[in-house]
């Protein structure tokens, strides 16, 4: 049996998801809301640094993320090819994620007939249950995929890594990172982010 480590709650965790859970606060910041200095290469800036616009010819391609979603079934980036897709990094634990939520859903239910994909990654949640008990919440109708250690968070490192949970992504049809929010978004902020490219054509 592989050397386990208790955490709060009494909850047991292997050696190996406590060094990816390490790993992975890297990527996020120890406080939950940091930046990079890729936040200052917006070339379309809102006048808020947590949300940057990227002008295509300073799009990197997003890494290939991949897994099982939250019910199940298998689900990766590379399925929603030649499409816009947001990706939100989410937890259950999260109040801001809580805020946003409604908000995600209702502008994924009005553009995804225009050709807009929602992906979530679902990160650091005890459960598949868990999490599927906050989508049920917010009646939430996109996948997620279940990220637990962070596995596919990482991926995004050396790109436009989201350093904050929530985090907003938006891919462009190229499958290029075009915007980015580091904050709980309105409807308003995320249509701010993900309009633009829509517009691309």
């Amino acid at each position: 049996m592989p050397p386990s480590l208790t955490a709060p709650g009494g909850l047991l965790i292997s050696r190996r998801a406590a060094l990816a859970g390490a790993a992975l606060a890297v990527v996020l910041g120890a406080s939950g809301c940091g930046q990079d200095d890729a936040a200052s290469q917006s070339a379309a800036s809102s006048g808020d640094p947590r949300l940057t616009h990227l002008a295509p010819a300073e799009r990197e391609a997003a890494p290939e993320i991949s897994g099982e979603s939250l019910a199940g079934e298998p689900v990766a980036l590379s399925d929603f090819r030649g499409r816009i897709v947001v990706i939100n990094v989410w937890g259950s634990w999260c109040a801001p994620c809580r805020a946003e939520a409604p908000h995600l859903q209702k502008v994924y239910a009005d553009l995804r007939d225009q050709g807009v994909a929602f992906l979530g990654i679902n990160t650091r949640d005890a459960s598949r249950e868990v999490a599927r008990r906050f989508e049920e919440s917010f009646g939430i109708t996109y996948p997620s995929l279940f990220d637990r250690e962070g596995r596919q968070l990482l991926k995004f490192r050396g790109t436009l890594p989201p350093s904050a949970i929530p985090t907003t992504l938006v891919i462009d049809r190229k499958g290029r990172i075009a915007a980015r929010g580091l904050k709980a978004l309105s409807e308003t902020e995320l249509r701010s982010l993900i309009d633009p490219v829509l517009k691309e054509g």
